[in-house]
């Protein structure tokens, strides 16, 4: 049995699954990791973490699907996008790596602007505007706060190749994860020698960068033995997160969206031509599949908003200390139970700062409106629709492009729930459909695995035969009104707020 296994090096966790050549789940499994905040706004964590989990849930899933180590052919890598893994001359990781909700850099992305002579010549060079979650900011702050550790540094390395690197032995990496670093020509598909020298960078501090579905190495024999597999186990290029469940939702052809709410919030849609937001509100990378793009929007706090308030504010101890939080199947429960609009109730997402379209380190979180008449589902609710809002920011930029949108699929955690999902279709005023099978990246680098062996000629014929689109949700025409008539508020409270979000941080 020709078997492919899917990676994905998550911000909370590892999870692998193990694919037959239909693209049948044989078997899943996920391992959790710890993310330090050393100061507010900090976010990091160590690749010794990932590789551990790395290697917990490969085992797992070849022991759960009965696989001999022959059994599986390839191994397709995704992951958090945007972090920085900092190599010495020996491969020794030199400090923890600094990740893609940490928002430390807003100096730097202010020198990369300037070095490049402005922000309208940077987006011509990479497609993109310097953000703070991006990975060149990274590397800068590293030369101007810890001069001694850049001195050391050798390579930098995204979080999936991290791991590919402790796989194969091999520096690799693919387009669509390199176009987050801020670094890659993205229209041309490969590094930009024009801002590395206006960023007085050497470009050897990078991998070699490949095409998505590009054998990257083998198996080394260490890594072999610790997984349980053989050294003839190919690696491929694989993807960055969000690309990677593009596939796994089959976003590989023109007018097909996808949104996802996991910890952050991601719409992302097709494009067979690279296309650009003169303002760079949105984001325009390559797509992991061979000679396309996409333009996506990103919010930082999607489901993580919910998470907050799950943790922070519904949670308690009983008389053994043993913490009893309320569940986030009960909290739907309770928002359902409301009307939309949540009694006039708005939120604001902006728990770690902003993306998409904002760019604004600085942004912060805020619930307006709120009565001695709202409750626990009130609040709920009112912040399952800001989340919504914010992707809808996107969305719109997206159309007002003339960037076509026929169909909408939902994936990640916060879309498996009906709730959410239907919130979207009113919310977006779209018919917004599941998946039959919403495995997320892990699903979408082992299809790219499938091509790499060479079951199929193309990430788009490996999605043709397997991706399959479940029950929808359709846009209820009175609640649509509703949020149609709110949008407009929900965007003015951040242009009202946003003078004084600077000055609360300081």
């Amino acid at each position: 049995m020709a078997v492919c296994v899917g990676i994905d090096i998550g911000t909370s966790g590892a999870k692998a699954l193990a694919i037959a050549p239909d693209g049948r789940i044989l078997s899943s499994a996920s391992a959790s990791y710890p993310c330090a905040h050393p100061r507010p706004l900090w976010s990091e964590q160590h690749p010794d973490d990932w590789w551990n989990g790395t290697v917990k849930v490969v085992r797992a899933v070849v022991k759960q699907a009965k696989l001999k180590p022959a059994d599986v052919a390839a191994i397709g890598l995704s992951g958090q996008m945007h972090g920085s893994v900092f190599l010495d001359k020996a491969g020794k990781v030199i400090r923890p790596a600094i990740l893609w909700n940490d928002q430390r850099t807003a100096v730097e992305c202010d020198e990369i602007e300037s070095r490049a002579g402005g922000r309208k010549a940077l987006i011509q060079m990479v497609a993109n505007p310097a953000l703070t979650g991006f990975t060149a900011p990274k590397i800068l702050w590293l030369r101007n706060t810890e001069p001694r550790n850049f001195a050391r540094t050798a390579k930098v390395l995204l979080p999936k190749d991290e791991i590919r690197r402790r796989l194969t032995g091999e520096f690799a990496t693919e387009v669509s994860d390199a176009s987050g670093t801020l670094l890659l020509d993205v229209v041309n598909r490969r590094w930009s020698k024009k801002l590395l020298e206006a960023l007085d960078l050497d470009g050897a501090l990078l991998p070699p960068c490949v095409e998505s579905e590009e054998v990257t190495g083998t198996l080394t024999a260490e890594a072999a033995k610790l997984l349980g597999l053989t050294t003839n186990c190919k690696v491929v290029g694989g993807a960055g997160d969000c690309a990677a469940g593009a596939v796994g939702n089959g976003i590989v052809k023109p007018g097909l969206l996808a949104t996802s709410i996991g910890t952050s919030g991601v719409v992302f849609v097709h494009c067979d031509q690279p296309q650009f937001d003169p303002q760079g509100r949105l984001h325009t990378f390559c797509h992991a599949v061979r000679g396309k793009w996409h333009m996506m929007g990103v919010i930082l706090s999607a489901g993580g908003s919910l998470q907050w308030f799950q943790d922070a504010l519904c949670a308690s101890a009983g008389k053994s200390g043993k913490r009893s939080i309320v569940s986030f199947d009960e909290l739907c429960s309770e928002a359902a139970a409301t009307p939309p609009g949540a009694l006039g109730l708005q939120f604001l997402p902006y728990l770690a700062g902003e993306r998409t379209p904002h760019l604004d380190p600085h942004a912060r979180g805020a619930l307006v409106g709120m009565t001695l008449a709202h409750t626990r589902g009130h609040i709920v609710r009112a912040i399952m629709e800001g989340v919504t809002f914010a992707l809808r920011d996107s969305l719109a930029i997206i159309e007002e492009l003339g960037v076509p949108v026929k169909q909408v699929r939902a994936g990640g955690g916060g879309s498996k729930n009906p709730f959410w999902r239907q919130m979207q279709a009113d919310v977006f005023g779209k018919a917004v459909n599941a998946m039959a099978a919403d495995e997320g990246p892990a699903y979408g680098v082992a299809l790219l695995a499938a091509v790499g062996a060479g079951h199929y000629k193309d990430v788009t014929e490996a999605c043709t035969a397997t991706v399959r689109v479940a029950e929808g949700a359709k846009p209820q025409a009175k609640t649509h009104k509703t949020y149609d008539a709110l949008f407009p508020a929900f965007q003015e409270l951040y242009v009202a707020l946003r003078p004084h979000f600077a000055r609360l941080g300081a």
